[in-house]
C-alpha cells in the first residue's frame, strides 16, 4: 500500500504525472490499448446511471468507443475513435466509481 502522506504527496503526484504522460503516448499510438471499460456491465444503479453518462459523454464527442487504461495506482477512462483520444476521468484504483463532467 503507498503511504498516503502529506510529505509524499509532491512525490506521488509526479510520479502519477510520469505515468499520463507515459499513456499519452501509448494511446497516440494505439487508441484501443486499454482494456474494455468494466463499469459498463454495472448491476447496481448507480453504476448503470454512471455507464450511461459516460457513454452519452463519449456519443456527444462522437467518439463511441470507451475503454480504461491501468496506470500504477489509477485507472484512467477515455472515450476514443480511430484516431483521437478524449480523456473522460481519472481515479484511483481504489475508488470505486469516476468523477464525470456534467
Amino acid at each position: 500500500m503507498v503511504e498516503q502522506d502529506a510529505a509524499s504527496a509532491p512525490r506521488r503526484f509526479e510520479r502519477l504525472q510520469a505515468e499520463l504522460v507515459k499513456a499519452r503516448a501509448l494511446l497516440s499510438f494505439s487508441p484501443a490499448s486499454g482494456r474494455p471499460a468494466r463499469f459498463l456491465d454495472a448491476n447496481t444503479g448507480w453504476g448503470r446511471f454512471q455507464a450511461q453518462q459516460a457513454l452519452e459523454l463519449a456519443r456527444a464527442v462522437g467518439m463511441p468507443e470507451l475503454r480504461e487504461l491501468v496506470l500504477a495506482h489509477h485507472v484512467v477512462l477515455y472515450a476514443h475513435s480511430e484516431h483521437d483520444v478524449l480523456l473522460l476521468s481519472l481515479r484511483q484504483e481504489r475508488q470505486l466509481g469516476y468523477r464525470l463532467p456534467g
